[in-house]
C-alpha cells in the first residue's frame, strides 16, 4: 500500500515493494526466457544437440513456469483494490502455478543446477514470492492462519540461507531484494507477535544495511536506516513489560482467544448481528508506524482477530497448502487497512464494504485521526483525512483552518448514508465528540464509541506510542497498569489480574443486558463476540478513568452515541468495587477515588 492508499489493504514499508514489485510490464514482443536459457546451455555445454532431450525439456518447462508465475504475480497489481469477489479466481491460479514451480525445482534441482545455472538466491526469490502470496491472502481474507504459512516460507529462506551468496555478487539490486525480504518477514512476525524473531531479524537487517551501504554508493541509505528506526520504535510501543522470573519479556497476544469474550448467559436477549467488515483507518500525525501500519491500526487489527491456527505447516519443509482456496467459514471479520487515505479513497472503500455487507451483518469503522475543529455555528468538525500533501503537525492544520473549512475533514454527516445498515463506529481523536452529534435517520442499529478528547497533563504523554483509548480496547490490563503508574509486572501477577479482568467483563456484560434504560442498539450488537468484547472494554475504560484521581475533566472521559445510562454502567457501584479490588491486587489503590463522586 502506497501513501494515499494505492493498495490500501496492504501495509508495507516505504522501501518494501508493493504486492507486485516495481517491475515494469514487459513489451509485447520479446524472446522467451526459454530461448535465452537454451542459449546459455549451448554456451556452457557445447552444441544444443549434445544436451539430452529430457534435460532440455526440464529447462524449458522450468522457464515456462517461472515466466508464468512472474506474469501472474505482476498481474496482481491490476486487481481491484476493494471488493471481495473479483480477485479470488486470479489468486487461485497464481497459487497453482507457484505450487507447480516450487515442486518442480525441488524434483529437478540437479538438472536445473547443471543446465540452467539455478542459484540459491533464485530459489529464495520463489519462496519469498510464495510468502508474499500467503501474506496478501491473509490481507484479503483476514484469516490469520495464512500468516503462519507466510512465516513458514520466510523462515525457510533464512534457515536455508538462500540469500547468503547475494552479497558476493556485485549487483546492488539483488541486495535490495534481500533487504526487502527482511522487511516483509519482520511485518509477518510482528503480526504473529513473534517478537524474539523480530529482534533477531532487526539485528541481521541492520548488519545487512551496513554492509550494503559500505559496498555500494547508494542514495537509499537514509531510508533503510529509517526502516530500522521505525521497527525499533514499534517494538517498544507497549508502555508495560510483563516479565518472567528470569527477567525475560513475556510476549502477550491480544487476539480473541476462546476464553476472551464474556459468554452470553442463558436467557440474555441480544441481537443476532455479526461483524462482517471493518475499515481500520490511521491518520494520526507523528504516531509510531512500521510498513504503513500505525500502532493504533495494529492494535485494533488484533482486537478484531482470533488467535491463528496452523494449517499443518512444517517450518523445515515449506510446501503449498491446499487451503489457499476460499475458506469455508470466515473466522474473522474482513478488514481494509487504510493508512492516511484521502477522503475520496476512504469513501470508495466504505461504499464497497457497504455494498457487499451480507444480511444481518455489521460494518465497523475505526478512525484514529487528528481532529478537525469547528469553524462556525452548526459545525461540529470531524477528523482529518489525507490531503496528499505533507503535514508537519496538527497545530498548523488547526490554525490554517480558522479562516476556511478543511476540505479533507470527515464529518459525522459524511457517514449518514451508511447508517442504512448496522454500523459500529469507533473514533479515537482529539475531536471525537463531533460524532456525538449523530442522527440515526434509518432506525438501524448504530453505536459510536468516542475517545477522550484530552488526557491529564500529569499523565506522561504516550500519544506517539499509540492512544491510551485504543490500548484499553486492545489490552485493557496493560492500559490499567499504565494509568496506575506501573511499567513492569511479573508473569504470575499478570495472569492473576487477567483472570480477575475476565470476571469484571462477565459482570459488565450482565450490567448491560440487565439494564432497563439502555438503548437497544447496544444489545443489538452484543451477540457478536468481537463487538461484545469492545463494548465491555469500553465500559471498563470509562469506569477506570472516572474513578482515577487525575482524570477530573469531562474531556478526560470516553463518551458514546447513544449515551449509556451511567448509573447502571460506567458509574455502577458494583463495577467500581471491582476496579478498586483490581487496584488492590496491584497495590495501586491510592491512585483511585475511594468514594463515588456523583457530580462530574
Amino acid at each position: 500500500m502506497v501513501r494515499g492508499a494505492r493498495q490500501p489493504q496492504q501495509p508495507r514499508s516505504r522501501l518494501a515493494p508493493r504486492l507486485t514489485g516495481t517491475v515494469e510490464k514487459p513489451p509485447r514482443k520479446r524472446k522467451s526466457r526459454t530461448e535465452f536459457a537454451l542459449k546459455e546451455i549451448m554456451s556452457s555445454g557445447g552444441a544444443e544437440d549434445d544436451i539430452p532431450q529430457g534435460e532440455r525439456k526440464t529447462v524449458t518447462d522450468f522457464c515456462y513456469l517461472l515466466d508464468k508465475s512472474k506474469q501472474l504475480f505482476n498481474g496482481l497489481r491490476d486487481l481491484p483494490q476493494y471488493g471481495q469477489k473479483q480477485w479470488q479466481s486470479y489468486f487461485g491460479r497464481t497459487f497453482d502455478v507457484y505450487t507447480k514451480l516450487w515442486k518442480f525445482q525441488q524434483q529437478h534441482r540437479q538438472v536445473l543446477d547443471n543446465r540452467y545455472g539455478l542459484k540459491r538466491w533464485q530459489i529464495g526469490e520463489i519462496a519469498s514470492k510464495i510468502g508474499q502470496l500467503y501474506y496478501h491472502y491473509y490481507l484479503r481474507t483476514s484469516e490469520t492462519s495464512y500468516l503462519n504459512e507466510a512465516f513458514s516460507f520466510y523462515s525457510a529462506i533464512r534457515q536455508r540461507s538462500y540469500y547468503s551468496q547475494v552479497n558476493k555478487e556485485d549487483r546492488p539490486e539483488l541486495v535490495v531484494k534481500k533487504l526487502r525480504y527482511y522487511a516483509r518477514f519482520i511485518v509477518v512476525c510482528l503480526l504473529l507477535n513473534k517478537m524474539d524473531v523480530v529482534k533477531d531479524l532487526v539485528k541481521e537487517l541492520s548488519d545487512e544495511i551496513e554492509d550494503y551501504t559500505h559496498r555500494f554508493n547508494t542514495e537509499d541509505q537514509v531510508e533503510w536506516n529509517l526502516v530500522l528506526q521505525e521497527v525499533a520504535a514499534f517494538i517498544e510501543a507497549d508502555p508495560v513489560m510483563v516479565l518472567n522470573d528470569d527477567n525475560t519479556i513475556v510476549i502477550t497476544s491480544n487476539r480473541l482467544a476462546e476464553t476472551g469474550a464474556p459468554l452470553l448467559e442463558q436467557g440474555m436477549i441480544v441481537g443476532q448481528l455479526s461483524l462482517a467488515d471493518a475499515l481500520i483507518i490511521g491518520n494520526c500525525n507523528n504516531q509510531v508506524k512500521f510498513s504503513e501500519l500505525t500502532v493504533d491500526m495494529f492494535r485494533m487489527l488484533q482486537a478484531l482477530e482470533r488467535e491463528p491456527m496452523n494449517l499443518a505447516s512444517q517450518m523445515n519443509k515449506p510446501g503449498m497448502q491446499e487451503s489457499a482456496d476460499k475458506p469455508t467459514r470466515r473466522e474473522n471479520p474482513h478488514k481494509y487497512l487504510l493508512y492516511k487515505p484521502t477522503f475520496s479513497q476512504l469513501y470508495t472503500f466504505l461504499a464497497a464494504s457497504f455494498k457487499e455487507l451480507p444480511a444481518n451483518s455489521v460494518l465497523l469503522i475505526y478512525l484514529s485521526a487528528t481532529g478537525v475543529f469547528p469553524t462556525g455555528p452548526y459545525d461540529f468538525g470531524g477528523v482529518l483525512t489525507n490531503s496528499n500533501r505533507d503535514i508537519i503537525n496538527g497545530d498548523a492544520i488547526l490554525k490554517r483552518n480558522q479562516s476556511h473549512k478543511e476540505m479533507h475533514c470527515l464529518h459525522p454527516g459524511d457517514l449518514y448514508p451508511f447508517t442504512r445498515k448496522p454500523l459500529f463506529i469507533i473514533v479515537d481523536s482529539s475531536n471525537s465528540v463531533a460524532y456525538k452529534n449523530f442522527t440515526n435517520l434509518f432506525g438501524q442499529p448504530l453505536v459510536c464509541l468516542l475517545s477522550p478528547t484530552a488526557y491529564p497533563k500529569a499523565l506522561q504523554d504516550q500519544s506517539q506510542r499509540g492512544s491510551l483509548f485504543t490500548l484499553f480496547l486492545n489490552n485493557p490490563l496493560m492500559a490499567f497498569l499504565f494509568v496506575s503508574g506501573l511499567s513492569s509486572m511479573r508473569r504470575g501477577l499478570w495472569e492473576k489480574c487477567q483472570e480477575y479482568l475476565r470476571k469484571i467483563n462477565r459482570d459488565i456484560a450482565q450490567l448491560l443486558t440487565h439494564s432497563r434504560s439502555i438503548d437497544q442498539a447496544f444489545l443489538q450488537f452484543f451477540g457478536d463476540e468481537f463487538l461484545r468484547l469492545l463494548l465491555t472494554r469500553f465500559i471498563f475504560c470509562s469506569a477506570t478513568m472516572r474513578m482515577h484521581k487525575i482524570f477530573r475533566e469531562t474531556r478526560n472521559y470516553p463518551e458514546s452515541y447513544p449515551q449509556l445510562p451511567r448509573d447502571e454502567t460506567v458509574e455502577n457501584p458494583h463495577l467500581q468495587k471491582h476496579i478498586l479490588e483490581l487496584a488492590s491486587i496491584l497495590d495501586v489503590r491510592n491512585v483511585f477515588l475511594e468514594n463515588t463522586i456523583d457530580d462530574y
